[in-house]
């Protein structure tokens, strides 16, 4: 938990630091959908739905470039694997799983022209919930914290925000110990709003 307060506190004195010397500092809510595919031997490896809320922040060096911070709420949802010899732990088959991350994307943003921005950075999530039908002995089988990077393309039409990402997790998530290797990637697609 310690390294998790570290991290979010660099992220936070960063964001800030830049932008007192920003020339330009907008700020907006945004909210969308998540299709995402969690990956290991004990997931069905399909793509499924999910949504994601929050907030961003628009940090301007000058006319081209920048940084979004931001501030998600993201659940992302996944179907473990039917069979049981496709099972390495104990998840149990069949069944739906939800995830809620906390995420805190802070994405360089490059704009080549008025209406479009280009955006690529880190992502820091927090897993605050996951589905309460996943057995006692595995509620913990996700680990709390992941890093993934993030590309994507948005559109800017006056204070309106339409964009569309790819993410994909960098780290290990399954926290059982077993021999599989969990990781998620996926698409976002979102409209936002400018409002200061």
């Amino acid at each position: 938990m310690k390294t998790k307060s570290v991290l979010l506190s660099v992220i936070l004195i960063t964001v800030i630091s830049i932008g007192v010397n920003a020339q330009g500092i907008q700020l907006g809510i945004k909210g969308g959908a998540n299709i995402a595919q969690e990956q290991g031997r004990s997931f069905d490896n399909g793509f499924r739905f999910g949504y994601s809320l929050g907030a961003f922040a628009e940090l301007n060096f000058n006319k081209n470039w920048g940084i979004q911070p931001e501030l998600l709420w993201n659940e992302y949802t996944t179907r473990t694997a039917t069979t049981a010899n496709e099972i390495y732990t104990d998840l149990g088959t069949n069944q739906n799983v939800s995830l809620n991350y906390l995420s805190v994307p802070v994405l360089l943003s490059f704009t080549p022209a008025k209406i479009l921005t280009l955006q690529a950075g880190p992502q820091f999530g927090i897993l605050i919930n996951q589905t309460e039908s996943i057995s006692q002995s595995t509620k913990d089988a996700f680990k709390k914290g992941d890093v993934s990077f993030v590309g994507g393309a948005q559109l800017n039409l006056g204070f309106i925000k339409i964009g569309a990402r790819y993410y994909q997790q960098l780290n290990n998530t399954d926290n059982l110990g077993s021999f599989d290797t969990w990781t998620s990637k996926g698409f976002q697609a979102y409209i936002g709003f400018r409002i200061l």
